[in-house]
């Protein structure tokens, strides 16, 4: 009974230790979020770095706000767009100054944040960019062209050659191990499998993703050609030159300004202020100047009462997740979706939806159920799709649900097709394992989904035929949303993907336009001229945060070990084999990058 009684307390006292500790850090964060608003001095700059993605929108974090409070908030679209709106009009702030080096976003978010800078630099305010030892990619060259003017030290790296996509394929690896897949698709240009079937990319691969390369191309000459005064000819001459001595050309080709440290730019911008050598420069970062208020800045909020909710959903169109005792922290979800739509349609003060997708698509029953969402949404409000870095096949599916659809100019979209994949393991398990199976069933195609044998002809005929139908369904699908016939849409789709300029060409979606365009019709469809924007999804709360945190951590930890083509598949691959047997895709290529 004494051994019983100790336990018993011991089990006791570790709970309420646990609750104490919860409601410590619950206290803490609670204090940390309630600090005073930052008090900006006169001829402060606005200072932070950009290295890395750029997404859409980051949620904050209270978690990393406590436990790496000298990390500052990731810089995304949305909070680059609201610091740079309240520096321009804060009269406190005299300049911005940016630090880059190798820079991953998409080009369509990346279009976004360079405009943001232009629009920055009509305040008259200056915009200075540098490099560190890293040095930057074109894609980070390409923001800090958008800059007054661009340093780099005398020694780093500056990358002006050219872009690149890589195809991965696996098949031989898959010889090797006794793994044959079982893929069936519709559209020649359906390529997200061919990584599991070729050893090659295919030539209607080849050609959509040269469309998509030269896309980037184009952007990136454009912008070259606005800060040099040169030709697109002379650019694209210029990148085909050989990468000797590229820090020289870039500063003799007007590329860059100057070569200078960090300590001689904060010198050149004392120059600026008209301060003296021994003043001290003040400077704020991006994450104390984010807790600034657009009243403090100077900016007036609007007058009024209506609302255009902006509802951003990113990552693969999946069922069902298994990740933390929370759910997923990242994913689109039906059920995640109705509860954000159902929120913004409750809300009268709400008078238009904007719905932001990033995604390469998934299963085909959850975009049906989401794309339903939308349709019956926009029959109360407003609803405009804008595709993020990303909106095609599963992705493309849910967004012509809106009212209106907008992409990027080279936002990836398209992929209308379908594709069934399994694995056959019989060499896997028999020949290299040495696992054997016997089968019992009760009647015909009670195992049809077996894994542990190759399909029969009657069986794969059956999987053929439900992935023509679910091919068909697409098709009726975007012919109805579009206001095209069944044999128009066929012509377009195949699994074929396009930019944002093309399919706007091609009749797929509406206009050319960023987040902020569709934000602006829908302020038009729902005819009001000042509104406020609300943003979901909400902020988490400390135990969703705490669980799902500790969860990403463990899963970047082990994701860490594998090869970074693997690595920059294998999330998709992960939620594929997690899926029931049978489920039909509409999912991308698994990865399409221009670096």
């Amino acid at each position: 009974m004494k051994f019983f009684k100790t336990f018993l307390a011991s089990i006791l006292g570790t709970i309420l230790g646990i609750l104490l500790l919860i409601l410590i850090l619950f206290g803490v964060i609670v204090s940390s979020s309630s600090e005073a608003e930052p008090y900006v001095r006169s001829n402060t700059v606005l200072t932070f770095d950009i290295s890395g993605d750029i997404p859409a929108r980051v949620s904050p974090d209270p978690f990393e706000e406590l436990f790496n409070p000298t990390a500052g908030p990731r810089v995304s679209l949305q909070s680059l767009k609201r610091n740079l709106e309240k520096a321009a009009a804060d009269d406190n702030i005299e300049g911005v100054w940016i630090t880059t080096n190798l820079v991953t976003a998409s080009w369509a978010n990346l279009e976004t944040a360079y405009n943001y800078i232009q629009k920055f630099r009509e305040s008259g305010k200056f915009v200075y960019f540098n490099t560190d030892d890293i040095g930057m990619n074109e894609k980070a060259y390409y923001l800090a062209s958008a800059a007054d003017s661009v340093f780099t030290p005398p020694e780093t790296n500056f990358e002006f050659d050219g872009f690149v996509t890589q195809f991965s394929f696996y098949s031989g690896f898959f010889d090797k191990i006794g793994l044959e897949p079982e893929i069936v698709r519709v559209g020649e240009y359906k390529s997200a499998v061919e990584p599991f079937m070729n050893e090659e990319a295919s030539p209607e691969s080849r050609e959509q993703t040269r469309e998509i390369l030269d896309g980037a191309n184009n952007q990136f000459v454009n912008a070259m050609t606005a800060r040099t005064g040169k030709s697109a000819e002379e650019i694209n001459e210029m990148m085909n030159s050989a990468p000797v001595n590229r820090l020289q050309f870039a500063k003799d080709n007007g590329l860059i300004d100057e070569f200078a440290y960090p300590n001689e730019i904060e010198q050149h911008i004392k120059n600026r202020l008209g301060l003296e050598e021994d003043d001290e420069l003040q400077t704020i970062n991006f994450a104390r100047y984010s807790r600034v208020t657009g009243s403090s800045a100077g900016l007036e909020d609007p007058d009024t009462s209506d609302k255009i909710a902006v509802i951003y959903t990113s990552g693969m169109i999946t069922p069902s997740f298994d990740d933390s005792p929370f759910g997923q922290s990242s994913g689109i979800t039906a059920k995640g979706v109705k509860r954000q739509i159902d929120s913004a349609l409750d809300d009268d003060d709400v008078k238009a939806i904007v719905f932001h997708i990033n995604s390469g698509g998934g299963a085909p029953s959850t975009s049906d159920l989401i794309w339903n969402m939308l349709r019956e949404a926009s029959e109360k409000k407003p609803v405009i799709a804008s595709m993020g870095s990303v909106a095609a096949s599963g992705g493309y599916y849910i967004a012509i649900g809106a009212d209106r659809v907008l992409a990027s100019q080279n936002s990836i979209t398209g992929s209308i097709g379908i594709f069934s994949l399994l694995f056959n393991t019989q060499e896997l398990y028999n020949d290299k394992l040495g696992i054997q199976f016997e089968n019992m069933k009760t009647h015909e195609y009670a195992d049809l989904y077996d894994f542990t044998r190759p399909f029969t002809d009657a069986e794969r005929n059956i999987v053929e035929q439900n992935v023509e139908r679910g091919y068909e369904s697409f098709l009726q699908v975007v012919a109805e949303s579009r206001g095209m016939t069944r044999d128009e849409v066929h012509e377009l789709a195949q699994g074929r993907v396009y930019t944002g300029e093309r399919a706007a060409e091609l009749g797929l979606i509406d206009e050319v336009g960023d987040v902020d365009r569709a934000i602006e019709v829908a302020a038009e469809m729902a005819e009001i001229e000042e509104y406020n924007l609300d943003i979901y999804p909400k902020r988490k709360d400390i135990f969703e945060t705490l669980f799902s945190s500790a969860n990403t951590r463990i899963y970047n930890w082990t994701q860490s070990f594998l090869p970074e083509p693997i690595r920059q598949n294998s999330n998709d691959i992960r939620h594929l084999m997690n899926q029931p047997a049978g489920q039909n895709w509409m999912l991308l290529p698994v990865e399409i990058d221009v670096n």
